[in-house]
């Protein structure tokens, strides 16, 4: 939770949506992802499953009183302002068409993504959901249809368009002005005299001697770099390779690697708060990473979790806190900044860098932070550094 903020009141609010908003301030506020709100719920006893929190978050409805005060409990409210949630959320409730608790909803349309049980999303969104079977939701409140979530490992449909090409020029037609014939040593001029060799001739073979010229200087060359020990006599001569810059990021499945090392991202095995290391890259087994286009420019990192299943990379509370981590969670959280820019750095290119797009701390660049050298170093927001230091990936095509 952000320090010396309170907890957002609910007894402000007039609707039901406001009652939401505050809801979602509520989860801004304790800084916890949905992994750790689901954690925290279990230590109080309750069941709290990710993909109802997401269902509560973004319906226009109000949730179910016990849901709410589960929710409530594991964001960190007091138990003291337990009661204040309840009988806001009940006040609302009785106020009829204008707080309907008990209509079902289909979920809005969210701009970030499918929400994270598969219920609700633009249908263009490249991003998965993650689906957790739900026992806790009643008819009533999940009876939204579910449209199919797209593969998140899949490329971005091709541009069926055809390419302009440039089409060939007119032919050149003979030209207007006939030649001449030639003139030879002896021939009569064009007034019957014999002027010899003709300007037209002289001046053919002053351009053949400057082509031969030209020629046995190229010759010469090629003669001299043999010699220079470059390669064996008939072998084109040996050149030191280019050193090879990384590929552009593309859709698809990918291993995230910490450039020049032997580093390359992932998560602690049996911990739910989705915190990214950088470990090596031969221990990197999980989760599995995908590049999901967005905009032009812009992309999501997917996650896929053995345990957890797909979810999204993101900077939580919207990026406020200068050092947010950067960490795996349920795509579709609209407090998460999950889109990126992944950016070039240097000539030739050394690596890219992962920008937060819409962060609230402008000019921040995902960082390997504490110890670069060691592994398990975590990952979080930071300022770009002038020389990139820690914040340089190469998006290689998984094995």
């Amino acid at each position: 939770m952000t320090p010396g903020e309170h907890a957002p009141d609910p007894r402000g609010a007039g609707t039901p949506a406001e009652f939401l908003a505050r809801l979602q301030a509520l989860k801004d506020w304790s800084g916890l992802t949905y992994r750790e709100l689901t954690a925290r719920a279990e230590e109080h006893g309750d069941v709290l499953p990710r993909s109802t929190v997401a269902n509560m978050l973004a319906r226009p409805t109000l949730p179910r009183e016990e849901l709410l005060l589960s929710y409530v409990r594991a964001c960190g409210v007091a138990p003291a302002a337990l009661e204040d949630w309840r009988t806001a959320r009940r006040d609302l409730a009785r106020r009829g068409p204008h707080a309907p608790a008990s209509t079902p909803a289909a979920p809005p349309a969210s701009p970030q993504g499918s929400l994270p049980d598969g219920s609700g999303g633009p249908s263009e969104d490249p991003v998965p959901s993650r689906h957790v079977p739900d026992a806790s939701v009643d008819p009533a409140e999940d009876s939204a249809p579910r449209p199919r979530p797209r593969d998140p490992s899949g490329d971005p449909p091709e541009d069926s368009a055809p390419s302009p090409r440039r089409l060939p020029g007119p032919s050149a037609g003979p030209s207007e002005d006939p030649v001449p014939p030639p003139s030879w040593p002896g021939d009569p001029g064009p007034q019957g005299g014999r002027p010899g060799m003709s300007s037209r001739i002289r001046r053919a073979l002053v351009a053949a001697v400057a082509v031969a010229g030209l020629v046995l200087a190229g010759v010469s060359v090629v003669a001299v770099l043999r010699d220079g020990g470059t390669g064996p006599a008939g072998q084109p001569p040996r050149t030191p390779a280019a050193p090879t810059a990384p590929s552009a990021p593309g859709a698809g499945d990918v291993r995230i690697r910490v450039a020049g090392t032997e580093f390359c991202l992932g998560e602690r095995r049996g911990v739910r708060s989705g915190q990214v290391h950088q470990l090596p890259c031969a221990e990197a087994g999980f989760p599995r990473y995908s590049l999901a286009a967005v905009a032009a420019g812009r992309w999501r990192i997917v996650s896929h979790h053995p345990d957890f299943g797909p979810g999204c990379s993101g900077i939580p509370s919207g990026g406020r806190i200068p050092d947010a981590a950067y960490e795996d969670s349920e795509c579709g959280d609209p407090s998460r900044v999950e889109v990126f820019a992944l950016e070039p750095y240097g000539s030739p290119v050394r690596g890219h860098r992962i920008v937060p797009v819409g962060s609230a701390t402008p000019g921040s660049c995902v960082t390997v932070v504490g110890d670069r050298t060691a592994a398990w170093a975590r990952l979080a927001q930071a300022p770009c550094a002038p020389d990139a230091t820690g914040q340089l990936f190469t998006f290689e095509r998984a094995p």
